[in-house]
């Protein structure tokens, strides 16, 4: 057994306080969040089962995930009406060039803030 998998592996919870598996180990019943979104479940307020943890070479350090009972998660709610127009308001938003003021039809980049044509545009003006 590697030593990271050792680190990762504490199926009582003596070490890490809950039970702890190494990545893509865990046990049949328990789901991340994004699992059980897949599944159109969510957790609905019930405490984390278990985590699963892998080292990250890049940070130093690990990355944890945490781990939900799959039998006691509840359905996700429904979408409103209102939610679904505030959503649409949310995407437009997004959507809109503050330059020229053009819905042009993508998510504009928040780095450069402006849409395509007004960017090249702005290119030709300091050339």
């Amino acid at each position: 057994m590697s030593a990271a998998f050792g680190k990762c592996y504490d199926p009582t919870g003596a070490l890490h306080g809950i039970p702890t598996f190494p990545w893509r180990l865990a046990p049949d019943g328990l789901a991340t969040r994004r699992q059980l979104r897949a599944r159109r479940l969510r957790p609905g307020g019930q405490p984390i089962a278990a985590q699963v943890m892998r080292g990250n070479r890049r940070a130093g350090g690990v990355r944890v995930a945490y781990l939900y009972r799959v039998d006691k998660a509840l359905p996700v709610r429904p979408m409103t009406s209102r939610k679904w127009g505030a959503l649409a308001l949310a995407m437009l938003a997004r959507r809109t060039c503050p330059c020229c003021l053009l819905d042009v039809g993508y998510c504009i980049p928040r780095s450069s803030g402006i849409c395509g044509l007004c960017m090249a545009a702005q290119e030709q003006r300091t050339a």
